[in-house]
């Protein structure tokens, strides 16, 4: 009992008959708690001592590390008429394959013949080019020899002159050697005038040397006018030669107007040419387009425009399709607070769904069901969702992940951060300080160097 009033009523107790009471009284039960409190206490201190890895919690989902790798629609890239299916959905197509096959819905495409007349045109036209080019040729050719030619008859027009101006010289020479003997018959003349007048000479003397003066004035008037035909000549001479410049000037001039012309013609058929090699072009690629073929090798998801004779516009999306090969990836979004302690190569564990995991938050390690990742990349402009985007990839140095998981999927994440002692987790958490920074790689280097 415990004692506590002084009316005690032990004396009036056999204690002997109650073996309960002497059991319950001889048990010494009051250092068991003690002992009990200090073993826990002494194990929760220790337990404050153990790591504790900090980390960011995310939702996310399974996406493809890489854009070509994603779901994607194929999209009609010209109006046409479905006449025929080669696929149906969840079938598997390689890369080349046709899916799809479509007719021409409008009526400047509808001539069956239209590549093949298109090329006759083009042929027709290139065909004209050459013709221009040929004539070209004709016409430099004709311009150098009426070059040629000017140059000929220049130099015999020159030639022409030359001989007029030494025949002017030559004439001029004789009309000074007619002149002096005219001055000296006519010098005679009056010698023998006056000797007759003084009767030493008789008149038949005065008549010859009057006879002779007039031969010799008429010998003088023949040869000035012989000079004068000469200068005429002279004259002639490079009048022909300003006239042959001329003429042929003008055929020069002419043909090089015929040569700008056929050039001229030839330019405009050429642009016809590359209009037509334009055209020839798009038609033939429009033709490869009638076949829609598979960009890589895929997994027909949804046929969505599926009925045959239905038209489709150009851009509308026809059929969905989930490549073959990819890497998957996980998107996750961290709060803004949290992206400056998230950096490339940082560890991550995830969780996906379909993977029931234990997850001890704080011990990533022990956590059953959780695979490795590594942060790929991030997002430098905010989300409408007012998160940032994180993508991981596959970490390599840890178990490869299931392959069954398909894209879309979600998960749950961890990123993780500095392993801290629990005491010190527990501090940060009730200061709400956040988690402490530290950069992956000065802490990879620091291992290495270890």
């Amino acid at each position: 009992m415990l004692n506590i009033s002084s009316h005690s009523i032990r004396s009036k107790i056999k204690a002997d008959e109650l073996p309960s009471l002497v059991k319950v009284e001889a048990k010494k039960s009051g250092r068991t708690p003690i002992i009990l409190f200090s073993i826990i206490g002494f194990i929760c201190f220790v337990f404050m001592f153990f790591p504790w890895t900090q980390n960011v919690r995310a939702k996310g989902k399974i996406t493809t590390l890489l854009p070509e790798q994603r779901p994607q629609a194929l999209q009609c890239i010209i109006d046409g008429r479905i006449e025929k299916w080669f696929v149906q959905e969840g079938d598997f197509v390689k890369k080349g394959d046709t899916i799809l096959y479509i007719s021409e819905t409008k009526d400047e495409y509808f001539d069956p013949q239209l590549l093949g007349r298109t090329e006759q045109q083009l042929k027709s036209k290139e065909m004209s080019v050459v013709s221009y080019m040929e004539k070209i040729k004709a016409l430099d050719a004709r311009i150098d020899a009426t070059v040629q030619n000017r140059l000929l008859k220049i130099k015999q027009a020159k030639n022409k002159i030359q001989q007029a101006t030494y025949k002017v010289q030559s004439d001029s020479i004789d009309v000074i050697s007619y002149k002096t003997n005219y001055k000296i018959a006519q010098d005679q003349y009056v010698r023998l005038q006056e000797l007759y007048k003084e009767g030493l000479k008789s008149l038949t003397d005065l008549e010859k040397r009057e006879a002779s003066l007039q031969k010799t004035q008429s010998q003088l008037i023949s040869a000035e006018n012989k000079l004068l035909s000469s200068r005429n000549q002279l004259i002639n001479a490079q009048v022909e030669l300003n006239s042959i410049d001329a003429k042929f000037k003008n055929e020069i001039a002419k043909a090089e107007s015929d040569k700008f012309t056929a050039m001229s013609s030839m330019y405009d058929a050429e642009a016809v040419v590359t209009k037509l090699q334009n055209q020839y072009s798009n038609y033939s690629v429009r033709t490869g387009l009638y076949y829609i073929t598979a960009p890589q090798d895929v997994y027909i998801t949804k046929l969505k425009s599926a009925g045959i004779g239905e038209t489709v516009k150009k851009g509308e999306e026809i059929v969905s399709v989930m490549p073959a090969n990819y890497q998957l990836a996980v998107e996750l979004y961290v709060k803004p607070m949290d992206l400056p302690l998230i950096l490339k190569g940082q560890k991550v564990r995830i969780q996906f769904d379909g993977w029931p995991a234990i997850v001890f938050s704080g011990w990533p390690n022990v956590a059953h069901g959780t695979y490795g990742g590594l942060v790929y990349g991030m997002d430098n402009s905010i989300s409408a969702n007012g998160k940032y985007r994180i993508l991981v990839q596959p970490d390599p140095e840890d178990f490869a992940w299931p392959s069954a998981l398909r894209v879309g999927s979600a998960s749950n994440n961890m990123l993780l951060l500095q392993d801290v002692p629990i005491w010190y987790e527990l501090w940060r958490q009730i200061n709400g300080f956040p988690p402490d920074y530290y950069d992956v790689k000065n802490e990879t280097s620091s291992k290495k160097s270890k």
